[in-house]
């Protein structure tokens, strides 16, 4: 063996072995400081009067499983969040978690105990944990969305009546969302497929506008990226996030894209549709990395994860989602 080969192998044993001890890839990036293993809450909420109607044993509370895949293909494990807990309740979860997805669906916000009432508790104790330096996101979809603003306004209704179920659309970004954290680094074939194709799926009745968040005194604390029209051209914004914090509002639905198959719903479901959406899972499992809470030992994670609950195929009956996962109590575990 030539003393050039003997060299070239003894000098990639060492680098080979030195990314290891680094605990970086060989094939990657990885940044050490991150959490890799992060945990994210999905906020229940009570059954809609559809969901209830097919299936009346006594849930009160469900998470479309569409939700739970979003985050796992972007490489994290799912919490579920009770809805009707005490502050104590959401203070000891936020604490183990990395981040909250507030999904959509169709509750309402008067309701008591319910999903309101348990974002508003969960967006005060993210907000203080941020003003403390503790980096904790919260991403809004569609309701979710809704009820970030809505938070953020001290739980004052600023939402409008509109008309946009069942379209999709691409994005009407505003001139400067490349300022922004959930746009800055997009790649340009991303943001192109977002300006110029049909790939945001919107179903909602009520719509957040420039206008309305100005009439509630929060248009300051907001970056609205983007914007979109209804079918009656009343002009809401479909893309926020908080100036301050790191939380996060779609009011179209990413998820569906990928995981929700009804067959009289305008979803995208082509290439550059799950392109989209799996970029918007990608960029928030990547802000929860940026959070290091942990439970306290692997047991008490292994119990509260979303795998110790069934999920039922509610698409044989005719529901907009394919499965759900239904619960008949706050946290059996």
């Amino acid at each position: 063996m030539s003393t050039l080969l003997i060299m070239f192998i003894t000098s990639t044993s060492i680098a080979l072995q030195s990314t290891t001890v680094l605990g970086l890839s060989f094939f990657g990036n990885e940044d050490s400081t991150l959490n890799n293993r992060p945990i994210i809450g999905i906020l229940t909420q009570e059954l809609s009067y559809s969901l209830n109607e097919k299936y009346p044993d006594n849930y009160i509370s469900y998470i479309a499983a569409s939700y739970v895949k979003f985050i796992e293909g972007a490489g994290a494990r799912v919490v579920p969040i009770w809805i009707g807990k005490n502050e104590s309740y959401y203070e000891d979860i936020l604490y183990k978690i990395n981040g909250v997805v507030w999904p959509g669906g169709s509750t309402w916000f008067n309701q008591s105990a319910g999903y309101a009432d348990a974002g508003y508790t969960i967006y005060k104790i993210a907000k203080r944990m941020n003003k403390n330096g503790d980096y904790f996101p919260i991403l809004g979809i569609c309701l979710g969305f809704e009820l970030l603003t809505y938070v953020v306004a001290e739980r004052c209704e600023h939402r409008i009546h509109c008309d946009c179920s069942n379209q999709s659309l691409p994005l009407e970004f505003n001139p400067d969302y490349r300022n922004s954290r959930m746009f800055g680094n997009t790649p340009d074939n991303i943001i192109n497929i977002l300006k110029t194709k049909n790939v945001t799926a919107n179903f909602h009745q009520y719509c957040v506008t420039k206008t309305t968040l100005r009439n509630a005194g929060i248009q300051k604390q907001f970056r609205i990226l983007s914007f979109n029209h209804d079918i009656n051209n009343i002009k809401f914004i479909s893309s926020l996030e908080h100036v301050s914090f790191p939380f996060y509002g779609l009011q179209f639905h990413p998820e569906k894209n990928l995981y929700e198959w009804a067959i009289k719903k305008n979803i995208p479901h082509g290439e550059l549709a799950t392109k989209i959406s799996q970029y918007f899972a990608d960029f928030f499992v990547d802000e929860a990395r940026k959070n290091n809470h942990t439970f306290e030992n692997e047991a008490e994670e292994a119990r509260k994860l979303i795998y110790n609950y069934p999920v039922t195929y509610t698409a044989l009956k005719n529901s907009s989602f394919v499965q759900c996962y239904l619960f008949k109590s706050n946290d059996t575990t």
